[in-house]
């Protein structure tokens, strides 16, 4: 016979945030091995005195003699010099050692012999979980510098085996340097363990998929045995079984065999995959009082009959918690009523429906601003909320009641109805609106931010408008009767709703309107907006934005004052005061225009913790042509400050115009949540 190998069955095994490789044979084998060298031993004090007469022959079995004429043994170096006893009293001197070792001192620490096979992670987790680290700088004495050298030589060993270093091991000592101990830590890893073979049990079962769930765990034969590696492994193993339409698979525990002699391991994975399955049906808990199995499905991304996939499950449970309605969603899927099926088992609890929301704002030429708003999200079941709202400023009063329905009919479509009184007080008008107005539009928002957005809608306006006529300055008061059906389209690139670092939007409104003051007649508003964002530094990103826009089909003077396009504002051009750039009549009061076209370019600057500066530079004008001919354009430039809370930036922009028209303050002050573009 050959000579016999040794091996050892280990598991895998992961917890506190460490990954190690351990078995009750390797346990043995630690025991057996030597444990780290202490960093000083202490010799034991004498016990008391024997009562043997001096001059009596010893005998077997007495215990050993003390002479106390013997001179001491040398005194182990602990970092700390020990003093001299040589002319003490025998009671001083064991009272002066007791109080040597008890003295405080701060101490240093390093590790050597893992340059060049620790990982950065193998590092990071020494420093974190390091009781030389925890108590750095910290006065100890001479027994704590020992057992925390100990705690950390085992911990260090753990963590190469970790990485497949078997042999690894680590002893402890003292050097003295500068003012004060260093605890080394000297490992010894050895070699690298590598796997002869990777096996994974029942993976035929998977038929056709069997290729993909094998790519799904990346260890093969000859790759270090890594336990973050095949802790990893496992986990995407365990999601692509999911993804690939197996609903009741079962992975196991990873099973590593080591063969010490050949310094090899193989690694076992038993794999039950069941039957691929598609969606079937979807039940809900009748009394959850949110909504039923019906509007579920409708949430839901997916149909029955689709493939079966644990991303579908995990973005239903999301969407769910995203309605607000639901505080808890548990997603539990049962075999189906055949056996190629899988239902959903769907419970929901409900949350508090009410919602009183309150907001504050202040812009040059805005004026104050206060709104009040109470909404019961599910007043009309399902998702049918109703949303009492009013605006209370120094230019703006409103009151409005709003209808608005989510996931209507389809995931993420919603469906809104508003009636609205307003009085609105401009530079340019005065104006008392009523207004009647319907959408179906397809939504962003913080949680799923969409690629591509749109709206279809269509409004009544009734609005009692006064302003003046341009060439004379000679008030007027007149009533406009509209009809709108606006569209829009809308694409986002970015990474960031609120706060964006790079990528790049696009969007376009058209509204096709028919007006009816005296006479009827019809026009069409368009507007383009583009912004894009690129970050020049870690802390840097630049960001800039472009605005056109064209009434066609009618005069300006005879559209509504409400109806024009206006320029300046913290979200037009910054420094001027709120629509205050453009055609100005007799008064020095803006008149609004049928085209007009905007810039802005701000470099957003992170400066410290969650602050950051913006300096901005905008430019634009309005224009009484149908298209812009982009003359006169009026510029501002200022400095923005940033505070990034959890749920967005809070903006707070000052700025000046750089070439004003009579009457612009040189101080504009605009406050907001969210970037300006």
């Amino acid at each position: 016979m050959g000579p016999r190998v040794a091996r050892r069955r280990v598991l895998l095994c992961a917890a506190g945030g460490i990954v190690g490789l351990a078995s009750a044979a390797d346990a043995q084998q630690t025991r057996a091995r030597p444990a780290p060298e202490p960093l000083a031993a202490v010799a034991p004090l004498p016990t008391a005195a024997s009562t043997r007469p001096a001059d009596a022959a010893p005998q077997q079995g007495d215990p050993l003699e003390l002479d106390p004429a013997a001179p001491l043994a040398a005194m182990p170096d602990i970092g700390v010099d020990w003093p001299d006893l040589s002319a003490a009293p025998a009671a001083a001197n064991a009272t002066a050692r007791r109080a040597d070792v008890n003295a405080l001192t701060r101490y240093d620490y390093r590790v050597e012999g893992i340059d060049g096979v620790a990982s950065a992670l193998l590092r990071q987790r020494f420093e974190e979980l390091s009781t030389l680290a925890a108590n750095h700088g910290k006065e100890a004495n001479a027994a704590q510098l020992d057992r925390r050298a100990r705690e950390d030589a085992n911990l260090l060993v753990t963590l190469l085996k970790g990485e497949g270093y078997y042999d690894a091991a680590v002893t402890t000592a003292v050097a003295s340097e500068a003012k004060r101990p260093v605890i080394v830590l000297q490992a010894t890893p050895g070699p690298l363990y590598r796997f002869a073979g990777v096996t994974l049990n029942g993976i035929a079962g998977a038929g056709n998929k069997a290729a993909a769930l094998e790519q799904a765990f990346p260890v093969t034969g000859n790759d270090p045995v890594n336990a973050d590696r095949i802790a990893a492994a496992q986990t995407r193993l365990r999601t692509a079984v999911g993804e690939q339409g197996f609903p009741f698979a079962k992975v196991g525990e990873p099973e590593i065999v080591v063969d010490h002699a050949t310094r090899t391991a193989t690694l076992a994975v038993d794999l039950s995959t069941g039957t691929a399955r598609r969606f079937g049906q979807i039940t809900a808990n009748p009394n959850n009082r949110v909504f039923d199995a019906a509007h579920v499905q409708e949430i839901a991304r997916f149909a029955p009959g689709d493939p079966y996939t644990t991303s579908g499950i995990d973005d239903l449970r999301r969407a769910l918690i995203q309605t607000g309605l639901v505080s808890t969603a548990q997603v539990t899927p049962r075999p189906g009523a055949t056996p190629d099926t899988v239902d959903l088992d769907v419970r929901l609890e409900p949350a508090p429906p009410r919602t009183v929301a309150a907001e504050l704002g202040y812009g040059t030429g805005e004026g104050a601003r206060s709104e009040v708003s109470w909404t019961h999200r599910n007043l009309f079941p399902p998702e049918g909320a109703l949303t009492l709202r009013g605006v209370l400023g120094t230019r703006e009063q409103l009151g409005s009641v709003v209808f608005r329905r989510n996931n209507f009919r389809e995931r993420d479509q919603v469906l809104t109805a508003q009636f609205a009184a307003a009085h609105t007080q401009r530079d340019a008008y005065d104006a008392n609106t009523l207004t009647l107005s319907g959408s179906l539009e397809r939504q962003t928002n913080i949680f799923f931010q969409k690629t591509w957005t749109w709206s279809l809608g269509a409004e009544l306006v009734a609005t009692d408008e006064r302003d003046v006529i341009a060439s004379t300055g000679a008030p007027r008061r007149r009533t406009f009767f509209i009809g709108a059906l606006p569209t829009s389209l809308g694409y986002d690139g970015s990474d960031d709703l609120l706060n964006p670092s790079r990528g790049f939007r696009l969007s376009g409104r058209f509204s096709p309107e028919v007006s009816l003051q005296g006479s009827a007649f019809g026009y069409a508003r368009t507007q383009i907006d583009a912004s894009g964002y690129l970050p020049a530094t870690r802390a840097v990103t630049l960001a800039g934005r472009v605005r056109m826009g064209t009434i066609l089909g009618a005069p300006r003077d005879q559209i509504a004052p409400s109806r024009r396009f206006y320029a300046g504002g913290g979200a037009s051009v910054r420094g001027y005061g709120f629509q205050a750039i453009g055609p100005r009549d007799v008064n020095n009061d803006p008149i609004g225009g049928r085209s007009l076209a905007e810039f802005s370019i701000e470099a957003r600057v992170k400066a410290f913790g969650n602050f950051g500066v913006v300096p901005f530079f905008d430019g634009g004008n309005i224009y009484t042509s149908g298209v812009p001919d982009f003359s006169g354009l009026q510029y501002g430039a200022g400095l923005g400050v940033r505070y990034y809370s959890n749920f967005g930036p809070i903006r707070l922009d000052i700025g000046t115009p750089l070439n004003p028209q009579p009457g612009d303050s040189r101080i504009a002050v605009y406050v907001s949540l969210g970037q300006a573009f």
